[in-house]
């Protein structure tokens, strides 16, 4: 585990009060975590618009299965991205509507082009993409040191 440094932030107290809502909103335990987690998800993303990172990612789409052809042009291009595929996990949402949620893991472009190639698809309702990256590299790591 690295180590802790501690250091200080100077803030406006007007934000210092906002920040504290969100922390106890949110559920942090301390200030720590939350500023914790907001560096981790800026840091992501910022790592992300290099598009060369390794991330994993989860994609979750919602769409109309009574929709032409939808289901087969989903699985055509899932299975044309066989090597970002790692799981995909079906369920029925209601009599019309049903959700996959694909789990992927490789480049972030490559990654978010299979993403925008399928939200894009027509009987589409929602998909969302969640990524992220690991410090040391995703490949073969579980962020714990060791490969699986």
């Amino acid at each position: 585990m690295p180590d802790i440094v501690r250091f200080s932030v100077s803030l406006e107290s007007d934000l210092l009060e906002q920040f504290d809502r969100f922390c106890l909103e949110s559920r942090f335990a301390t200030r720590s975590e939350a500023i914790r987690q907001l560096l981790r998800e800026r840091l992501t993303a910022a790592a992300v618009a290099g598009d060369t990172v390794e991330v994993a990612a989860s994609l979750t789409v919602v769409y109309d299965h009574h929709k032409a052809r939808l289901t087969d042009k989903m699985i055509e291009i899932q299975h044309a991205h066989a090597e970002l595929v790692v799981s995909t996990m079906h369920v029925h949402l209601n009599h019309d509507l049903c959700m996959e949620l694909i789990a992927l893991r490789g480049p972030a472009a490559e990654i978010q082009a299979l993403a925008s190639e399928l939200s894009g698809l027509k009987g589409i309702h929602h998909a969302k993409i969640f990524l992220v990256t690991a410090e040391e590299g995703m490949a073969g790591h579980d962020g714990h040191g060791h490969s699986h």
